[in-house]
């Protein structure tokens, strides 16, 4: 099904070569036929999106948008500096009139991060992950290759 991988470049990190070849990797997997979009403007793509759209991925974009947000400096305020950011996203996600696709990490089932902005990190995707399942139509829980619905 033709469609669009909305997602941020991987976060470039100058003289970091194993994670640039990871992302020329990933980049060279997507077929020829899609459409790209590589911006955390996720909401900006949804809002005039048709069809079906990919957005790899959830937590790439939230660790993009908690930069933008100054977010990392000061971890106990890092969820409401980035608030709006989520709120639009949702939005755009309840009105686009796109079949939508998101890869998302799921932090919930992990080791309790050490740091303050590790557990920051951690509750803005949980957040956002609920937010967005809400608005849903279907979520599901890939672990080891294997589907699960939730409903």
């Amino acid at each position: 099904m033709p469609g669009r991988d909305v997602r941020r470049d991987g976060g470039a990190r100058d003289g970091d070569a194993e994670w640039a070849a990871r992302v020329e990797a990933h980049r060279r997997r997507r077929p020829a036929w899609w459409r790209t979009v590589e911006t955390t403007d996720v909401a900006g793509v949804l809002e005039s999106a048709d069809g079906a759209v990919l957005v790899d991925g959830i937590g790439t974009w939230l660790a993009a948008a908690m930069d933008e947000a100054g977010a990392w400096d000061d971890p106990s305020a890092a969820v409401p500096r980035v608030l709006p950011r989520l709120d639009a996203l949702v939005a755009a996600w309840r009105g686009t009139a796109a079949h939508v696709v998101a890869v998302s990490d799921e932090v919930g089932l992990s080791v309790v991060p050490a740091t303050a902005a590790g557990r920051a990190f951690r509750d803005a995707l949980g957040l956002l992950n609920q937010r967005l399942a809400a608005e849903s139509e279907e979520a599901a829980l890939v672990v080891a290759g294997r589907v699960r619905d939730l409903a």
